[in-house]
C-alpha cells in the first residue's frame, strides 16, 4: 500500500485529500487483473468474447462461465472477481424479469445498463459495504438496432461500438480499431474476436485459457447464444493461423 492512500483507504465513503476514492480504485485493478473479454458491434448483431484463464488441469471445461444471459435479448460478459460477476447478473436479470412483467415488452439494454449502474455506484457510498470488483458488458440485438454498453466499478456506463474489459485491454483496443466494424457480419466479427483474444492473451503469465463465444443478432433471431461449435472450432484455427503468422513475422523482423 503506497503511502499516499495511508488511512484514506479502509473505507468506501472517504475521499483522500486529492479527491479520490480508493476502494473504488482497487476495485478496478482488480477488473485489471482478470482474463479479458471484448465486445464487438457489427451491422447485424454484437458478438462478446471471453478469455477464461483456467487456472487448474484438473478443472472440467466449461466451468466457472463468464458469459451469461440476462434476458433472451440481453448478453452479459464479465471481467474481474467471478462471484461477485454472478450478483451483479442475478441483479439484472431481476430487473429485466420485473421490466417485462410491468411493461410486457423486452426492457432496452440501456436502461437495463443504467439500473445495473446505479446498483454498482449505491455500492461505493457506505462504509458497511465494499465496491464490487468487476466490470460488466452489456450486449442486446432489438428491433434491429445492436448496442453494446460496458460499465464499470465505479458505477459509471458507457455505451461502444467495440469495446475491451480486464488485463488486456489496451492491447485489444488497438486491435478493435483496427477493423471495419460496421462493413462485418456477425459470422466474420466471431473470427476477429477470437483472433484479438489470441493475440493478447498472455502466454508466460497465463499459459492456459479457454475462449468463450457467444452473440445476438439477427441469426439468432435476437436472442443471446452460444455460438454453435462448429463456427467455434473454425474462428480458433483462423485465430491461432493469424497468431502464427505475428509469430513469424516477428522472428524474422529480428
Amino acid at each position: 500500500m503506497s503511502s499516499i492512500g495511508t488511512g484514506y483507504d479502509l473505507s468506501a465513503s472517504q475521499f483522500s485529500p486529492d479527491g479520490r476514492v480508493f476502494q473504488v480504485e482497487y476495485a478496478q485493478k482488480a477488473v485489471e487483473n482478470s482474463g479479458t473479454a471484448v465486445g464487438l458491434v457489427c451491422k447485424d448483431g454484437v458478438v462478446l468474447a471471453v478469455e477464461k484463464i483456467v487456472t487448474s488441469k484438473l478443472y472440467e471445461p466449461g466451468t466457472n462461465k463468464r458469459l451469461f444471459t440476462a434476458d433472451t435479448h440481453v448478453g452479459l460478459a464479465c471481467a474481474g472477481l467471478l462471484a461477485d460477476a454472478r450478483a451483479i447478473v442475478d441483479v439484472a436479470r431481476n430487473e429485466a424479469a420485473n421490466y417485462r412483467s410491468e411493461y410486457s415488452t423486452p426492457m432496452p439494454v440501456k436502461h437495463l445498463t443504467e439500473r445495473v449502474s446505479n446498483y454498482l455506484h449505491a455500492y461505493t457510498l457506505y462504509s458497511a459495504v465494499r465496491p464490487y470488483g468487476c466490470s460488466v458488458m452489456l450486449a442486446s440485438y432489438l428491433n434491429d438496432n445492436p448496442q453494446l454498453f460496458v460499465t464499470d466499478p465505479s458505477g459509471l456506463c458507457f455505451g461502444y461500438f467495440g469495446a475491451a474489459i480486464g488485463k488486456a485491454k489496451q492491447n485489444a483496443k488497438t486491435e478493435i480499431e483496427k477493423l471495419k466494424l460496421k462493413e462485418l457480419t456477425c459470422r466474420q466479427l466471431v473470427k476477429e474476436a477470437a483472433k484479438i483474444i489470441y493475440l493478447v492473451h498472455d502466454e508466460v503469465k497465463d499459459k492456459q485459457f479457454e475462449l468463450e463465444l457467444s452473440w445476438v443478432c439477427a441469426e439468432t433471431h435476437g436472442r443471446h447464444e452460444l455460438v454453435p461449435k462448429q463456427l467455434k472450432i473454425q474462428a480458433e484455427k483462423y485465430a491461432k493461423a493469424a497468431l502464427e503468422e505475428e509469430s513469424s513475422e516477428d522472428e524474422e523482423d529480428m
